[in-house]
């Protein structure tokens, strides 16, 4: 199976899809933040990997405790992952803290005070 295939990107909708479910019902570890997000997962074409993106809303400290807790409950994640999911092989899971769409909210905001400030002094400029 290519990194590619229809096959591939089936597993991985499955598999996030599945790793999900899990986080939200299943996991009861009070250091995994209640706002954890599964942004994307990466299954290898052989099935032997997988690389799991979190989103975590908070502070590093939130992040660093819901990393912490998930790598924590791997075990248990990939035991219900292979019970859910029909696979030749289930996967060994790394997760990674994904920070992507806080750096896209810090610079959306950065470019609106921007924009705020090129407007005051267009209008400042129009007045003179």
């Amino acid at each position: 199976m290519r990194k590619r295939s229809i096959k591939n990107i089936r597993v991985n909708q499955e598999v996030l899809r599945t790793i999900s479910e899990i986080l939200r019902n299943d996991i009861k570890d009070p250091r995994i933040d209640e706002f954890t997000s599964v942004i994307a997962v990466e299954v290898a074409p052989d099935l032997k990997t997988c690389k799991v993106y979190l989103s975590v809303l908070g502070d590093e400290v939130a992040r660093e405790k819901t990393l912490e807790g998930v790598n924590s409950a791997e075990g248990y994640i990939r035991k219900k992952l292979a019970s859910e999911l029909n696979l030749r092989n289930t996967p060994k899971l790394t997760f990674f803290v994904d920070t992507s769409i806080e750096y896209g909210v810090e610079m959306s905001r950065k470019i609106d005070e921007v924009n705020k400030h090129d407007a005051g002094k267009s209008t400042d400029n129009e007045a003179e």
